[in-house]
C-alpha cells in the first residue's frame, strides 16, 4: 500500500558527463478503448484565489489539449507546465514564439528574447514571477536578457485586457506571468492533511539538444511538516554557438572568409537557485524566498561577433507572499506580494585590443502590492464581488559605459491604488467595472543634444496616469463564451524614455531620450468569442487599439559615433543606428484565433486537427507604418493522443512582412515551421520501477532547416533563427 506520507516527483532525468540517463520502463497500463471525456479547461478570474502551483496537474485526458481560457473578460494564454518541459525554451520569447497574438524578440536566439505581444513590447508588457515584477532591464534593450527562466516555471500566462489594471499601466500590451512553488502555498501532499512525518516533492527536469549541443538540467525539492513548507531548486543550461541553414555568413574579419552552419558568438550560459519556505494554517499562509540568477551570453550579429559581445548578468531577488482570510463576514481575504531586487550586467568585449566592460546597466528596485478581496454582496439585481488594493514601487537605474553612459542615474517611484468590481447579473451573465490611478515621478539628468551637448540639466517630471476598464462575459448556445471589454489605460514615459542621452554598445545604437515626454493613453476594444468544452475547443479575438501619444524609438537614418558631435549629418557619423524616442498618435488592430478538434477515436486514442491564424496591423496618423511589427501567421496540424502517448505535427506558415517602417526598416521574407514532437507519459505501478511518473520524449523543431528571419528582430538581416533542431527530453516523478 502507498505510503501517503511521501510524495516525490522527479521530472527531468539526471545529467551525466553532457548526456542524460534514461531508465528503460516497462509496458504501460492497457490503452482505453473508448474515446476521451469531453475537455474543459479553464482558469480561475482574476479576483478568485488561485490554486497553489503544487496543487495543478495535467490529468492524463487533457495532456495535450488546448488550454482555451473561457471564463475571463479578454483572452488569455496559457502554456502548462507539461507543454514548458516538452518545448524546452530558454526564454519567454521562445516559449511563446509561435502562440497566436505573441511572439519574441529573438535579439539573441536563446538568451536575450522578450515576449511581444499584439506588436507591443519593452515598457507595454510586463514580465513577472508570482505577481511579483522580474525587474531586470530586458525592457531598456532588445539585447538585454530577462532574468527568469521558464526550467524553473510550473506556468506562464499571458493576460490582456482589463486584468493588467491589477499589475500597473505598465502592462499596457500584456503581463507575463510565470508561476512556481518557490514560495510554497500548501503542503506538497494531497490537500492540506496533516500527516504523521514529512511530506516530500522531488523534481528534476532535464534535456538535451542537437541545434546548439544545449544540455539543461533543474532540480526541484518541496517538503512539508505540520505548518511549514520548504522548498528549494537549481537550474542550470549551456548551449554552443547555434546551427544555422548551410548558406554562406559572411563573417566581419579581413580578408572575410565564408563561414557555414554555426551562427557565430550564440554560446551562452546560465544557472541560479532559489529557496523558500511558507508558514501555512487554516486561514492562510505567509512566505519568503531568495532566488538568485546568472548567465553569460553572446550577442551575434556582424560587429558583435568581431568584438566578441557578451554580457554577463547577475540577479539577487527576495520576494515574499502571503494571504490571510480572516474571520470576517465582510472581507473573504488580504493578500500581500513583495519583492526586491538587486540586478547588474556587464556588456564586455574588445575594443582598440583591449577585451573589457563597455557598459554597465544596473537596477534596485522594490515592489509591494497589498489586495483586499471582498465578500459577495446581494445587490437584488446582481451579486457583487470586490477587490481593492495599494502598490507602491522605486527603482534606480543606472548605465555608466566607457563613453560616459547611456543615461546618468535615474530614479522612478510610483504609488497606484486600484479596485475591481465583479456583478454577477445571472448565471450566464457577468459584468466588469475596473479602474486604476496612479502617481509617478521620474528624476534625471540629460542635456538638450540638439541644443547644447556639453550642458545637463536636472529633471523631475511628474504625472497621473488613470485606467477604466469594462468588460461583458456572456454564455451563449453551444457551450461558448462571448466577451466585449473596452478600455482607457495611460501610461508615464519610464525614465530611459525620458533621460537616455549616449551609447548603447550590445545594440549599436545611439539612444536619445525626450524629456518632455507627455503620458501615452490607450483607448482599445476587444471581441471574443471562446469555447473551452466538447470536441471543438477554439477562441477568436479582435481587437482596436487606438494610441494618442504612442512613444517609441525611432530610428532617424542618421549614424552616430561615441559623442553627439559625431552624429550625421552635422558629423561624420559612425557604427551607431541614431535612435531618438518620440511620441506620435498610432492605431493597432489585429486578430487571433485557434482551434482544436478531436476528429475521431484512433487506435484506442483521439485523432485531433489544430489550426492557428494570427495578424496584426499598426500605422502612424499619417498612414505611415509603425516599425518592428510580426507578419500574419497561419498553421495548423494534427495530433494524437491517449492517456499516455501524445504526437503532434505543426506547420506555422509566416507570411511575408512588407509594411515596414519608412526609415532604417528592410523587409523580411516569409517561412515555414515545422515542428514534430512525440512523448510518453507513463505512472508505473508501485515497486515496479522508482519513479511514480515517468515522461519521455523526442521534439523536433525546424525541421525543414527554414532560413527564418524574425521582423521584430533589430538583428534579422544578420542573425537568422536557428536551424533544424531535434530535442530530446525526460521527466520523472517518485
Amino acid at each position: 500500500m502507498e505510503n501517503p506520507s511521501v510524495r516525490i516527483a522527479l521530472s527531468g532525468g539526471i545529467l551525466f558527463s553532457g548526456g542524460i540517463l534514461l531508465a528503460a520502463l516497462g509496458p504501460g497500463p492497457a490503452l482505453a478503448q473508448e474515446a476521451l471525456p469531453d475537455i474543459d479547461i479553464a482558469a480561475p478570474t482574476p479576483i478568485q484565489r488561485r490554486a497553489p502551483a503544487t496543487a495543478r496537474s495535467t490529468e492524463p485526458q487533457t495532456r495535450g489539449a488546448l488550454p482555451i481560457v473561457a471564463d475571463q473578460f479578454a483572452t488569455v494564454t496559457v502554456v502548462d507546465s507539461d507543454a514548458i518541459r516538452r518545448s524546452g525554451a530558454a526564454t519567454l520569447g521562445d516559449l511563446l514564439f509561435d502562440k497566436p497574438g505573441v511572439t519574441g524578440s529573438s535579439f539573441a536566439p536563446g538568451a536575450a528574447s522578450r515576449p511581444i505581444v499584439r506588436g507591443l513590447d519593452a515598457h507595454r508588457v510586463r514580465i513577472q514571477e508570482n505577481g511579483v515584477g522580474s525587474s531586470g532591464v530586458s525592457e531598456l534593450g532588445e539585447d538585454h536578457g530577462a532574468p527568469l527562466d521558464p526550467l524553473g516555471a510550473d506556468r506562464v500566462e499571458v493576460v490582456r485586457g482589463p486584468a493588467t489594471l491589477r499589475w500597473g499601466s505598465q502592462a499596457i500590451g500584456g503581463v507575463v506571468d510565470a508561476s512556481n512553488n518557490r514560495i510554497p502555498e500548501a503542503l506538497p501532499c494531497r490537500g492540506d492533511e496533516r500527516l504523521p512525518g514529512p511530506c516530500t516533492r522531488l523534481e528534476t527536469r532535464s534535456a538535451v539538444s542537437t541545434v546548439d549541443a544545449g544540455l539543461q538540467q533543474a532540480a526541484l525539492v518541496d517538503i512539508g511538516e505540520g505548518n511549514f513548507a520548504l522548498h528549494a531548486d537549481v537550474h542550470g543550461r549551456r548551449a554552443s554557438d547555434y546551427a544555422i541553414p548551410s548558406y554562406p555568413y559572411l563573417a566581419p574579419t579581413d580578408p572575410a572568409p565564408l563561414v557555414f552552419g554555426r551562427q557565430p558568438n550564440s554560446f551562452m550560459r546560465s544557472g541560479g537557485w532559489s529557496a523558500g519556505g511558507s508558514y501555512i494554517f487554516d486561514r492562510g499562509f505567509f512566505g519568503a524566498a531568495v532566488t538568485q540568477f546568472d548567465s553569460t551570453y553572446r550577442i551575434p550579429g556582424l560587429d558583435s561577433t568581431q568584438s566578441r559581445t557578451r554580457i554577463q548578468l547577475r540577479q539577487t531577488k527576495v520576494t515574499a507572499k502571503g494571504e490571510y482570510r480572516p474571520p470576517a463576514s465582510f472581507i473573504d481575504a488580504i493578500r500581500l506580494w513583495a519583492g526586491a531586487t538587486d540586478y547588474k550586467h556587464h556588456e564586455v568585449g574588445f575594443e582598440g585590443g583591449v577585451d573589457g566592460i563597455r557598459q554597465t546597466f544596473a537596477n534596485q528596485e522594490q515592489e509591494g502590492r497589498l489586495e483586499v478581496q471582498l465578500a459577495p454582496f446581494d445587490l437584488r439585481f446582481a451579486s457583487l464581488t470586490t477587490a481593492l488594493g495599494a502598490q507602491g514601487s522605486h527603482q534606480r537605474l543606472t548605465a555608466p559605459g566607457v563613453e560616459a553612459g547611456l543615461f546618468d542615474p535615474i530614479d522612478s517611484r510610483a504609488i497606484a491604488f486600484y479596485l475591481f468590481n465583479e456583478f454577477k447579473l445571472a448565471e450566464s451573465l457577468r459584468l466588469q467595472v475596473a479602474g486604476r490611478i496612479e502617481t509617478v515621478e521620474a528624476t534625471g539628468r540629460t542635456p538638450d543634444l540638439f541644443l547644447d551637448p556639453t550642458v545637463s540639466f536636472q529633471y523631475d517630471r511628474h504625472f497621473t496616469p488613470k485606467s477604466v476598464a469594462v468588460g461583458l462575459l456572456q454564455d451563449t448556445p453551444f457551450d461558448t463564451v462571448a466577451s466585449v471589454t473596452a478600455q482607457h489605460v495611460e501610461r508615464a514615459p519610464r525614465g530611459p524614455e525620458l533621460f537616455s542621452h549616449g551609447v548603447h554598445d550590445a545594440t549599436g545604437t545611439f539612444d536619445i531620450g525626450n524629456p518632455l515626454l507627455g503620458i501615452e493613453a490607450a483607448d482599445s476594444v476587444e471581441v471574443g468569442l471562446r469555447r473551452a468544452k466538447g470536441p471543438l475547443r477554439f477562441e477568436a479575438t479582435f481587437f482596436y487599439t487606438h494610441f494618442d501619444g504612442f512613444i517609441y524609438r525611432r530610428l532617424s537614418g542618421e549614424s552616430c559615433d561615441d559623442g553627439f558631435d559625431s552624429c550625421s549629418p552635422g558629423g561624420a557619423g559612425g557604427a551607431l543606428n541614431q535612435a531618438i524616442y518620440s511620441q506620435r498618435d498610432a492605431t493597432f488592430r489585429g486578430a487571433e484565433l485557434q482551434s482544436q478538434w478531436d476528429a475521431a477515436p484512433l487506435a484506442g486514442g483521439l485523432l485531433g486537427i489544430e489550426t492557428q491564424f494570427d495578424v496584426v496591423r499598426a500605422t502612424f496618423a499619417d498612414g505611415t507604418n509603425a516599425p518592428r511589427i510580426p507578419p500574419v501567421r497561419l498553421g495548423g496540424g494534427l495530433l494524437w493522443r491517449d492517456s499516455n502517448w501524445l504526437t503532434r505535427v505543426n506547420l506555422l506558415h509566416a507570411f511575408a512582412q512588407n509594411d515596414i517602417a519608412p526609415i532604417a526598416e528592410t523587409r523580411t521574407k516569409g517561412y515555414n515551421l515545422l515542428k514534430a514532437e512525440i512523448s510518453y507519459k507513463i505512472a508505473p505501478p508501485e515497486g515496479e520501477f522508482p519513479a511514480r511518473e515517468v515522461s519521455v520524449g523526442i521534439v523536433g523543431d525546424n525541421l525543414l532547416n527554414a532560413d527564418i528571419r524574425n521582423s521584430v528582430s533589430y538583428r534579422k538581416d544578420e542573425v537568422p533563427m536557428p536551424g533544424a533542431n531535434v530535442r530530446l527530453f525526460a521527466n520523472f516523478v517518485f
